[in-house]
């Protein structure tokens, strides 16, 4: 009785298509703005922002954009933490010379480096598909990673091979560096991950999207009804690699301080893969669930035996976080496919026709 369109009379087909047509929506999705912009920073501790919600919304962008390619395109890609450490790499030269730039500027320029290069791997899609184009995106992860351990110019040749994240303020703030404040960079974060997610929204809601969710039901058919293959694909690879690109400038910038090239190994990819099978394919609102449950999952693990008294090894803890997350793709594999998301579907219809049967 309180998530009903009945009513809700639409007149025109732009209020129709919106992207929230029902009133009940917005008025949902301003509180979850709410609660993030204004609830979060004043009532979380400043360890909470770093090691809770700062890398879940960084997993999260990098999960939407493995979700445009795998989830509603329907191209398997193995290669998402190399295109991040692309991304990353990008916005730690992009630093270097322009020094007095805008450092947001230069994590959303940096994407463009990411986009150029997921657009060259996603070459061999025009040719193949689903598990050889899966092993091709895997040795593209595999070259970045070579890439970022063997040329130390992406590094300014520093000794520690590592990207060394230096201060930048924007009206006397600082935003990256050691006296940047987690609520900072987490304001920060939360606004470029809300903005980036409302453009993707809409991009798939457009030619592009219904093109990318044509060439994934049907590749064949799509081409019979005049939507370019190659064209597609591509701008499919370059919108995920972008997105992932900037997601790992993010991680290194605004999070982690400091990176190595093991930050972006083969593991990363498989993870961020996990967020968006567990969340749901071809769902946005899925890659935020899949994040915050494989990221929150070991913190809940670990804090539960303590709360409880029980001591548990550090080690014990990441093999039941391993077991876990296995059993839970497992699950939804054969129960849902279509992940959490699909679950807060059913939900909300379910709460539509509420109290009658469905």
């Amino acid at each position: 009785m309180f998530y009903r369109e009945a009513g809700q009379y639409k007149t025109t087909y732009a209020a129709d298509m919106a992207l929230f047509p029902i009133l009940q929506d917005r008025i949902g999705i301003a509180l979850i703005l709410l609660v993030a912009f204004l609830v979060v920073p004043l009532t979380m501790s400043s360890f909470t922002l770093s090691a809770v919600m700062i890398p879940m919304l960084v997993f999260s962008l990098a999960a939407i954009g493995l979700n445009l390619l795998t989830g509603y395109t329907g191209l398997i890609s193995l290669g998402t933490a190399g295109f991040m450490g692309v991304g990353a790499y990008a916005c730690y030269k992009l630093t270097t010379w322009f020094p007095g730039a805008n450092i947001i500027l230069l994590i959303l320029l940096s994407g463009f480096a990411a986009a150029a290069v997921g657009a060259v791997f996603g070459l061999p899609s025009l040719r193949i598909k689903g598990f050889y184009l899966a092993v091709a995106t895997l040795a593209a992860q595999f070259f970045l990673s070579w890439c970022f351990v063997r040329l130390p110019w992406l590094v300014n040749y520093n000794v520690s091979n590592a990207i060394e994240v230096p201060t930048r303020t924007i009206l006397d703030i600082p935003i990256t560096g050691p006296n940047a404040a987690p609520v900072t960079r987490y304001l920060v974060v939360l606004s470029i991950v809300v903005v980036m997610t409302f453009i993707a929204s809409n991009i798939l809601r457009g030619r592009f999207g219904r093109s990318w969710m044509a060439v994934r039901d049907m590749d064949i058919a799509a081409e019979l009804i005049g939507i370019r293959l190659y064209r597609t694909k591509l701008l499919a690879f370059a919108i995920s690699s972008y997105y992932c690109g900037v997601a790992g400038a993010l991680m290194v910038f605004l999070w982690l301080g400091a990176a190595e090239a093991d930050s972006f190994n083969i593991n990363q990819s498989f993870i961020i893969l996990f967020m968006v099978i567990i969340g749901g394919l071809g769902s946005l609102i899925g890659s935020f669930f899949g994040a915050a449950l494989i990221w929150v999952l070991p913190i809940i693990l670990r804090a539960a035996p303590a709360a409880l008294g029980i001591s548990i090894h550090a080690a014990t803890v990441e093999h039941l976080q391993f077991m876990i997350v296995g059993a839970l793709i497992i699950f939804f594999l054969i129960v849902e496919p279509h992940g959490l998301a699909r679950l807060w579907q059913i939900g909300k219809q379910k709460l539509r026709v509420w109290p009658f049967p469905y």
